[in-house]
């Protein structure tokens, strides 16, 4: 898998990206990361990417031209393969395990992260996909785009361990509804006359599979009755 983002901070990606199972998958060569900086596609002199709002208002709007280009450099640097432009936005799908499963499976995806007051409405017809995180706002799409692209980075395969995604939480389990995680222990244990359950020692495979089931279901009940089907 090929990950472009499109950014005027490329530099913001390299703390986070360069640590742990990123940073493996990256040397193992099962994603490739790289960075379009919008900058060298801005206009004039002082290189501008975005101007005044039509209409008056307050901030400035990025603008298409520059966004545009920047696209078509992503999809130039890896032209053998299959594009999906993504842009981080608010009024996006907003982004789920399922979607980061999904997401997996493209060979080419490309992250446009905004900035200012937005987008000139008119880079929509050059996208293929709008995401949002949550219903809040960032100062930019750089950090919405880390979390994106380390959820889907973990599930392409080799990235991890085989099966290591299929039990966890957002999973689907337990009659095939989404679950989060049941709980988990280790050593010690007994830990200030908190002890390990028993079922957990017991050594009966079949007892602990149960237990975990239902576990899982009782905490998606109290924490996420969202994930249970009505």
């Amino acid at each position: 898998m090929v990950i472009s983002i499109v950014t005027l901070f490329p530099d913001m990606f390299t703390g986070p990206f360069d640590h742990s199972i990123i940073k493996r998958a990256v040397q193992d060569k099962k994603i490739t990361i790289d960075y379009i900086s919008i900058r060298d596609f801005g206009i004039g002199r002082h290189q501008e990417v975005d101007d005044r709002p039509y209409g008056g208002g307050v901030g400035m709007v990025m603008r298409v031209d520059v966004l545009h280009q920047a696209i078509e450099k992503a999809k130039e640097n890896h032209k053998d393969l299959t594009h999906t432009v993504i842009l981080l936005d608010p009024r996006g799908e907003t982004f789920v395990q399922q979607k980061a499963k999904g997401l997996s499976t493209h060979e080419h995806l490309i992250f446009i992260c905004g900035h200012y007051e937005g987008y000139d409405e008119r880079i929509r017809g050059y996208v293929d996909q709008t995401i949002s995180i949550g219903n809040f706002v960032t100062t930019g799409g750089e950090i919405p785009t880390m979390l994106i692209v380390d959820a889907i980075a973990r599930l392409v395969p080799g990235v991890l361990k085989e099966d290591a995604t299929d039990i966890e939480s957002f999973a689907i389990q337990g009659g095939g509804e989404q679950l989060v995680e049941f709980p988990q222990y280790t050593n010690p244990r007994e830990y200030e006359g908190e002890s390990v359950p028993e079922v957990l020692v017991s050594g009966n495979h079949q007892e602990i599979a149960r237990w975990r089931e239902q576990e899982a279901k009782k905490l998606t009940q109290t924490h996420r009755p969202d994930l249970l089907k009505k």
